[in-house]
């Protein structure tokens, strides 16, 4: 089935992400929260995980299912968010603004995803 080039973009963001678990995986394991156990296993399993939904996106067969995955996931992302926003450890040394900006950066990849659901 053919779907709009930006829900490829979308699944490529996805892709890339995952990767980006791979080849940078003490950045990610940095902003994780000290109360949550297992950060490379986390770190492992969500970049596995945005590898996975990416692909799946791009599937009649499965592309709803992931789009719903990836609801779940960007939600379980949310406290992460805050936690670099409070801590200045796992800020990475971003702005305040920006580190703000990520909390409905995240509502609005919830969106982009659910609007997809319409094809």
């Amino acid at each position: 089935m053919n779907y709009p080039w930006h829900l490829y973009l979308m699944a490529l963001v996805y892709i890339g992400a995952g990767i980006m678990h791979f080849v940078r995986p003490k950045m990610y394991m940095r902003i994780l929260p000290s109360y949550l156990p297992g950060h490379k296993f986390l770190v492992t399993i969500s970049g596995i995980l945005e590898i996975v939904l990416g692909i799946a996106l791009c599937f009649a067969v499965t592309k709803n299912l992931a789009i719903y995955c990836i609801i779940a996931m960007l939600t379980f992302f949310l406290p992460v968010h805050f936690h670099m926003l409070f801590d200045e450890r796992a800020s990475m040394g971003l702005s305040k603004w920006m580190l703000v900006s990520r909390i409905p950066l995240q509502f609005g990849l919830m969106l982009w995803a659910f609007w997809y659901l319409r094809y």
